[in-house]
């Protein structure tokens, strides 16, 4: 059984030697990549390389999407809305640049505890993948490869 052991630890030791600054990197990456790809869908116009820059313009669907289906208590649905999309939109770039991260994490956090808690209750699988990825990025920061270890924050 040692000899299994040893095998397995020996096989995993590499991974420990994978940096730190990488795993935070990719985490932010994947993290930014869900909330852009989001903001997106709630976006009109704006298409520029591809992507949809004018944050400003919702398209209907998703005024619709926050009056019928989201149904946020507190908030009205057109609020919510330009709150959700200004959120994704720039919270993303933030959190793939490494700039302002923790707060940026923090921010999709709270968000995440509101889609789970008023939006999608049944889809927590998804959502804890988010909160954990969140966790790890508003714990141990963005990492050397960040604006905000350029900027010294």
């Amino acid at each position: 059984m040692s000899s299994l052991i040893n095998t397995i630890n020996g096989l995993l030791a590499p991974a420990k030697k994978i940096p730190e600054s990488l795993t935070l990197l990719v985490a932010r990456i994947a993290l930014a990549t869900v909330f852009w790809k989001s903001a997106q869908t709630k976006i009109a116009s704006g298409d520029f390389l591809g992507q949809k820059w004018a944050f400003y313009d919702l398209s209907a669907s998703t005024t619709m999407l926050f009056e019928y289906e989201y149904d946020l208590p507190l908030i009205p649905p057109e609020t919510a809305a330009y709150m959700a999309t200004f959120a994704e939109f720039f919270l993303s770039i933030f959190i793939l640049l490494g700039l302002f991260t923790r707060l940026s994490a923090f921010g999709f956090l709270m968000m995440t505890l509101v889609i789970q808690v008023f939006v999608y209750p049944d889809a927590w699988p998804t959502h804890i993948l988010w909160a954990g990825l969140l966790l790890y990025v508003l714990k141990e920061g963005p990492g050397k490869l960040s604006l905000d270890r350029v900027l010294g924050k």
